[in-house]
């Protein structure tokens, strides 16, 4: 069989490396119950029509077809297709609808699955990567306060990742209610059109944005200017809403809706300035491209590697689940998992102790009395320690290379004689001392495969 070729886009972790990313997850839904989410999953795949309801998503959706399906059936029938989906909102606002009455309201949820999207891979960005979702979402109405509480449950989720090297992060905020009043005060009309064209403005610059003001959303060049001078109001305190407000008269803006947002906006970052300061930061750049957010907004980079996006976005969102009755508004939250542990990974930044979870070899002396290992290794599992059997009775230095060559810190040598002891060798250090499998266990810290800073 030929060598085969990889596919970009398509993470697969070594063994050391998916020791980091269980890390990663574990630490996530610890925090995630800690503040009450419950965890669900959903189907992978959604109707077609239901994944191109909302966003510029269109070209990134991966269709599920029948090997033997005629294509052009399928083409006339989009609402019999089905896609693979590329995030977890649109599957969880599905989701709430079809239960709803079976949940109680407001309902916490987090979710963390794979997710596919058809986009072209580069550093962090892949065709299929892990997600972990936070969401609240009510019935009828959702208090503003959640809009403050959500960012910084991710915060502390994120801060609980810094013991094992991961850096800093700074959760970047604003408020769609604050850009759409100014946007429609200017007299700009199409405002997800605009919203669009700001969303791209670290990516092409503010000279390529203001010509896609002017081309896609009808803005002429003073109103561009307008919008990037708004787009470039930053900063970690509530002095972010006078300058807006000064902003707003400098062009004779007038907005109730810029005024509820920006009063929200005030709310949220004074909030985070006591319980996690230096952490949120409001920047009035901040647009997020799918046209369902309504409110508050958020993107989250590491600090250090701002390159790199946004590892964890999200906002407000009043009528993605609707059933015409009842409208279920939300807010929410989604980690880029796989972008996160691949920067971790890629640069150095953390490394696990060992890529097995075994912390114990027990050696074979000979295969007539490999029951004899078997028996102790047997004894040890009962009392909670990973272990592996040798897979050869091979010279005692072999078995001890080979326990290297994995990364198994401790060999156990059952005794050869009777009335003898068995014996245990920690082959980091070389110490070898007698050992009862019925008492024995290893330091807490080698019990287990750890996460570390890469320098430790």
């Amino acid at each position: 069989m030929a060598r085969p070729t990889p596919l970009s886009g398509f993470p697969e972790w070594l063994p050391d490396g998916r020791v980091v990313e269980q890390h990663v997850l574990d630490t996530l839904r610890r925090t995630f119950e800690l503040h009450g989410f419950a965890g669900i999953e959903t189907r992978a795949v959604e109707p077609l029509d239901q994944l191109l309801r909302k966003g510029e998503t269109s070209k990134e959706v991966y269709v599920l077809r029948r090997l033997q399906e005629d294509p052009d059936a399928a083409d006339a029938d989009r609402a019999g297709q089905l896609g693979l989906h590329f995030d977890l909102t649109v599957p969880f606002a599905r989701y709430v609808l079809e239960n709803a009455g079976h949940l109680a309201f407001p309902f916490q949820r987090y979710q963390i699955q794979k997710v596919w999207r058809g986009e072209r891979p580069q550093d962090g960005r892949f065709r299929e990567f892990v997600q972990a979702d936070i969401d609240v979402v009510g019935a009828g109405e959702l208090p503003y306060h959640y809009e403050v509480d959500l960012p910084l449950v991710m915060a502390e989720a994120l801060g609980a990742l810094r013991g094992i090297g991961v850096p800093p992060v700074r959760i970047l905020v604003n408020n769609r209610r604050v850009a759409e009043g100014f946007y429609r005060g200017l007299g700009l009309t199409d405002v997800d059109a605009v919203l669009r064209s700001i969303d791209k403005l670290d990516k092409v610059g503010p000279d390529a944005v203001a010509g896609l003001l002017v081309a896609e959303a009808g803005a002429t060049a003073d109103q561009a200017r307008a919008c990037l001078e708004l787009a470039g109001i930053s900063g970690g305190d509530a002095g972010v809403v006078d300058r807006v407000r000064e902003l707003a008269a400098r062009h004779g803006v007038e907005s109730e809706l810029m005024e509820q947002g920006l009063a929200e906006l005030r709310q949220l970052v004074e909030a985070a300035a006591v319980r996690a300061p230096g952490v949120v930061v409001a920047d009035l750049k901040i647009a997020r491209g799918l046209d369902y957010y309504t409110g508050s907004v958020y993107e989250t980079v590491l600090v250090g590697h701002e390159q790199l996006g946004s590892i964890c976005s999200g906002g407000r969102y009043d009528t993605l689940a609707s059933d015409g009755k009842q409208t279920y508004p939300g807010v929410g939250l989604s980690i880029g998992v796989s972008r996160l542990v691949s920067r971790l990974l890629t640069g150095g930044l953390v490394r696990a102790t060992r890529g097995v979870p075994a912390a114990v070899l027990v050696a074979v002396t000979s295969e007539e009395t490999r029951a004899a290992s078997d028996a102790v290794a047997t004894a040890l599992r009962a009392r909670g320690v990973p272990v592996e059997v040798a897979p050869t009775a091979a010279k005692f230095g072999k078995q001890i290379r080979h326990a290297d060559r994995r990364g198994i810190p401790f060999v156990w040598f059952p005794a050869t004689e009777d009335g003898a002891a068995d014996q245990v060798k920690d082959i980091r250090s070389g110490e070898q001392v007698d050992a009862d499998a019925a008492l024995w266990a290893p330091p807490a810290d080698d019990l287990h495969p750890r996460v570390v800073p890469a320098g430790d």
